[in-house]
């Protein structure tokens, strides 16, 4: 889940201490970015292409299903096996690993993993709407709300979510809604918190006033994180260009560093620590590209792979047909 410089694994708990199929798939979805922009490069850059797909290649999803369940599970390690014991189940961030499952011609899942693992048999829907806007996917953890916003960024930073539907969404209109519920209930503001509103919105896993928090509406703490609202970029441009216009311009120095944007901040505890988090400043470059151009959306979606195993799965999109 961490790496230090150094390139050795850094334990995120006592039991994951090395494989992680999520984090492994936010690799892999670049790995086929990289792979297809320097396909045709030259002799170095197909080098490089050919090094990003056998990378990509050599990666054992089935082995993830733990015994050929019909389920993917999250994490593995050589010290302590599958103690985690934890499946990945929908809806959360993890979108991506089952695609990339099914899309993968060395060793692929079948169908059936993401219909019954992923979906749940059909137990990923709901049928809700907040602050007028509906919700067709069962978000894990909140209840009948919405978790952090990355949740609409990591698995869509390759994976275009335009005009992609299957039977339990159209993956377009879910994001949209939750980033809308996430601007919506800033202006609204229940908690009273100081600054939030149209130029201060976006809550997401991050670092926070109570050490680190994946916040969302039911877990707020004042604390807003620029990742949020920047990477929605392609969902909602005028009101995430609100938020970058706010903190370049108003909160300046307090909120800007050599990187971009610091990872979080809070006006209700004058808290502004001057730190970064990778996961949370790549996501920003990404999306804000993929807004402009599309340019990472169009060379995931030109795999030759990934539209078969979009198709496999059941998947319908302007870019596979």
């Amino acid at each position: 889940h961490w790496m230090l410089p150094s390139g050795k694994a850094k334990a995120f708990g006592k039991n994951d201490d090395a494989g992680d199929l999520v984090e492994t798939s936010f690799l892999a979805q670049a790995l086929i970015c990289v792979r297809q922009y320097y396909a045709n490069g030259n002799t170095q850059e197909k080098a490089l292409a050919a090094k990003a797909d056998e990378l990509w290649k050599g990666i054992d999803w089935n082995f993830y299903r733990q015994n050929n369940q019909n389920v993917l599970y999250w994490h593995w390690s050589p010290n302590s096996g599958w103690k985690m014991n934890f499946a990945i189940t929908g809806y959360n961030e993890c979108l991506i690993t089952y695609v990339l499952a099914a899309c993968s011609p060395t060793h692929g899942v079948p169908a059936e993993v993401y219909h019954e693992g992923w979906a749940k048999s059909g137990k990923i829907n709901t049928n809700i709407s907040l602050y007028g806007h509906p919700v067709k996917l069962k978000h894990n953890v909140v209840g009948e709300n919405v978790g952090p916003l990355f949740w609409a960024h990591y698995s869509y930073l390759g994976l275009n979510p335009k005009g992609l539907k299957d039977k339990y969404a159209n993956y377009w209109e879910e994001n949209k809604s939750q980033t809308l519920i996430n601007y919506d209930y800033a202006i609204q503001n229940p908690k009273g918190f100081k600054g939030y509103g149209k130029n201060s919105w976006g809550l997401t896993a991050s670092y926070s006033v109570k050490g680190y928090a994946a916040h969302n509406p039911q877990e707020d703490f004042g604390v807003i994180s620029p990742t949020a609202a920047l990477s929605s970029y392609p969902y909602t441009p005028k009101e995430s260009m609100q938020v970058i216009r706010n903190l370049y311009e108003n909160l300046n120095d307090k909120v800007w560093g050599e990187f971009g944007f610091y990872d979080a901040y809070s006006e209700t505890e004058n808290w502004f620590p001057k730190r970064y988090i990778g996961i949370d400043q790549g996501p920003i470059v990404v999306m804000i590209e993929n807004g402009r151009t599309g340019l990472i959306w169009k060379l995931f979606m030109s795999a030759p792979e990934v539209k078969t195993g979009l198709t496999k799965l059941g998947f319908e999109s302007p870019e596979i047909k």
